[in-house]
């Protein structure tokens, strides 16, 4: 055996620094997701009482939430392809994390509004770039897979949070929501710093390639999305190389934000609430409550794994359409059958689909643009998915305050499920693409980019 082929199979034997990268990703999801946004569906009832928050005030403040996270979303995915993951994503988790402490402190409707959307915003710049490390780090045929994992990260924080912050609740009755937050914001700045300090933002940093790339044959150029096969002395393309604009005029691109926008409706409606509508409407003990949201999570917990997976091999447009189906069915339920075996059912559908969506949205980013630029593309479908988001809470808030009831908002959201199937099922067939300026970005084809071997024409 030669040199360079000892040195080649030592590496091999070692483990990849991608998988590091990969745990990374996945504890600033259960941070800037699973913290910042679904512990806000526990503590909601008792912030209800201390703040004396009507349906629309809880709302509003879960939208407030969304908003900050659609506003930095965008321009956090765009950053971060500019100026590195690494830096973008430590900022924002801290944002996040201490936004989180101030919430806590909060004594006022409009001082809760502020640093909730401060909390959304810090979400938004770490989230969206630490989701697009698994197109860096990961080769075509495992994006879906590794993006699964990182999505894991909201499943993890229900199943934690889920049993234990009902008894913190019940033990301090006053100030329990208060103590929460600031558990949630240390941890935040923990990962932040952990983020910071382990994190690369591409392979080549280390002399590596990504996971599971197919080596390209003798001389000619690598898969679509990357722009050469770079050591670890060799940089990567320069941003101001890159086909910005085209992302943002591309229709495969837009029409995917619009599939995003109605799982952000849908879905958050019944996250936000669910706790809200167990214990208000219901009659269920908070514990009960709590016990449910952390089955959800339990169910959840490799449900971005499944799926992500699963459409690296049947398609992200079959994917997407069963998911948004199977959520459809699982709000519908939730109000038609509220007896323990429904609602139970409902939340174990649910979360064996829950975060698929972000994950086959991950994966299929990198498809359509490839890696480099997939932290611009996947945040700037985040925008729609943050619109999305921030109209459901309030709408389904204003429609129980009319009501009476959350069974409207809910219904609406199975309703709009049903047209991201729709939306989904209409997806056109593209082909992958470069990454340089003079190319386009998303243009359509015969084929699914997924399906092309190795991501190439």
């Amino acid at each position: 055996m030669t040199q360079p082929e000892a040195r080649g199979a030592a590496r091999s034997r070692r483990l990849h620094y991608g998988w590091v990268v990969l745990a990374l990703a996945t504890l600033v999801v259960f941070g800037a997701l699973g913290l910042a946004r679904f512990g806000y569906s526990l503590l909601l009832p008792s912030m209800q009482t201390a703040l004396a928050l009507d349906n629309a005030g809880a709302g509003g403040l879960a939208t407030g939430n969304l908003f900050g996270y659609l506003a930095l979303a965008a321009l956090g995915g765009a950053l971060a392809s500019r100026y590195g993951t690494r830096l973008v994503a430590s900022l924002g988790m801290s944002l996040a994390g201490l936004a989180m402490l101030a919430t806590g402190g909060s004594s006022t409707f409009l001082s809760a509004l502020m640093w909730r959307t401060l909390t959304g915003m810090g979400s938004g710049a770490s989230n969206v770039p630490a989701m697009s490390l698994t197109s860096v780090w990961f080769g075509p045929k495992r994006r879906g897979l590794a993006a699964g994992v990182a999505v894991s990260g909201s499943s993890l924080a229900l199943i934690l949070i889920g049993p234990l912050l009902p008894r913190l609740l019940a033990a301090r009755p006053l100030d329990g929501w208060r103590l929460s937050w600031y558990l949630f914001g240390g941890f935040a700045l923990l990962v932040a710093v952990v983020a910071w300090i382990a994190v690369r933002d591409r392979p080549e940093q280390l002399g590596l390639e990504p996971l599971g790339q197919a080596e390209p044959p003798t001389g000619s150029a690598p898969a679509a999305g990357l722009a050469e096969k770079a050591s670890g002395s060799t940089p990567g393309p320069r941003p101001a190389s890159l086909a910005w604009s085209s992302v943002y005029r591309a229709g495969a691109v837009w029409h995917l934000g619009a599939i995003y926008a109605a799982f952000g409706f849908a879905y958050i409606i019944y996250m936000t609430f669910f706790v809200r509508y167990l214990v208000g409407e219901l009659g269920y003990s908070q514990q009960a409550a709590g016990n449910l949201f952390m089955l959800l999570g339990w169910f959840s917990l490799g449900c971005g794994l499944l799926w992500g997976g699963l459409s690296d091999h049947i398609g992200r447009r079959a994917a997407l359409i069963l998911v948004y189906l199977i959520h459809a069915l699982a709000f519908s339920l939730f109000v038609w059958w509220p007896e323990l075996p429904g609602v139970t059912l409902s939340a174990a559908m649910f979360g064996l689909t829950a975060w698929s969506i972000p994950a086959i949205m991950a994966a299929v980013c990198g498809d359509v643009v490839g890696p480099r630029l997939t932290p611009a593309a996947l945040g700037f479908v985040t925008l729609f998915l943050g619109i999305g988001q921030a109209l459901g809470p309030i709408l389904a808030g204003a429609l129980a305050d009319a009501t009476g009831s959350f069974r409207a908002g809910l219904l609406l959201a199975a309703g709009v499920a049903l047209l991201g199937a729709t939306g989904a099922w209409r997806l056109e067939r593209w082909r992958p693409t470069v990454e340089r300026e003079g190319a386009p970005v998303a243009g359509t084809g015969s084929e699914p980019a997924a399906s092309l071997p190795g991501g190439r024409e």
